[in-house]
């Protein structure tokens, strides 16, 4: 049955298409539209609270950043979500049964690189019209100057700004490493191990975003996610030459492969094997919780 149900879902196509234009700014996006984006939500006060985004790459697994993960919290997982406010049929709460951030992972230096963790499922989601796969890229594959992508979040609408319940999203075109490494724009900090995209001083991933996915539309339709949100300026969220910067996620598949989980990646089922787990303080940097 749960072949069944990969086989007729795929990956990379929701039922219900995004609504991507060029508009400047974010937006709200389409309910539903981008059914691999997770909420990662943390337990103080008695309350649950948004924290980070991430996406849905198996039906037990998400992946997110590094950064948004803290020892000393208790988590829990959304997804099928649009409105955080709303109770929404068909989406569903599930609690991680083991998180695995990678063993290089520097708590205190974000722009090392290596902002990628794993969040096993304590147990299997079904997929839906509102809960699909996310593709992931091929290894080591590079995008290309000004390609557009989608960043989605239930980030803050804009520096110091409020969170929005509804899931939004933002036109970025990507920046090459090239001029995202030169001296006027992000310099050494950026490594070749991430995508830059933005950087026009209007629109970026800001504080909630962080750990998820950027969206890019291969030739054929399929959406695939290229990026996990990592960091960005700490003057403001949108500042200019300033790109958000993401976790490149076609860098990390010996992560993957090192590990025995199962997941769908360029949609075959592969072995990942070497499971580590990490303790870490949280260092959310300028595009944390």
């Amino acid at each position: 049955l749960k072949a069944t149900i990969l086989l007729s879902f795929g990956c990379g196509v929701p039922s219900y298409p995004p609504l991507v234009t060029r508009v400047v700014g974010g937006e709200n996006a389409r309910p539903y539209s981008w059914p691999w984006q997770v909420s990662l939500q943390y337990y103080a006060n008695g309350k649950w609270s948004h924290t980070c985004g991430g996406t849905l790459i198996a039906t037990n697994w998400v992946m997110t950043a590094a950064h948004c993960i803290s020892s000393t919290l208790t988590y829990k997982v959304l997804i099928g979500k649009y409105d955080l406010a709303a109770t929404e049929a068909g989406s569903v709460a599930v609690s991680p049964s083991k998180i695995i951030v990678h063993r290089n992972w520097n708590s205190n230096n974000v722009a090392n690189g290596y902002d990628i963790a794993l969040i096993k499922l304590s147990q299997h989601v079904t997929l839906s019209d509102k809960i699909q796969l996310a593709c992931l890229p091929a290894a080591q594959s590079i995008l290309s100057s000004n390609t557009p992508c989608y960043v989605t979040g239930w980030g803050r609408l804009q520096t110091n700004g409020p969170l929005p319940d509804k899931l939004q999203q933002g036109r970025l075109l990507v920046v090459n490493y090239a001029t995202c490494s030169s001296a006027s724009w992000w310099g050494t900090t950026v490594k070749s191990t991430m995508v830059c995209a933005g950087g026009d001083g209007v629109i970026s991933s800001c504080s909630g975003d962080s750990g998820g996915p950027l969206n890019c539309q291969r030739a054929d339709g399929t959406w695939e996610v290229h990026g996990i949100v990592s960091f960005g300026s700490s003057i403001s969220c949108n500042y200019y030459h300033k790109p958000s910067v993401f976790t490149r996620v076609s860098a990390y598949n010996t992560f993957y492969t090192k590990n025995y989980v199962y997941f769908i990646y360029n949609n075959f089922p592969i072995p990942i094997r070497g499971i580590v787990d990490s303790s870490l303080q949280t260092n959310c940097g300028s595009a944390g919780r």
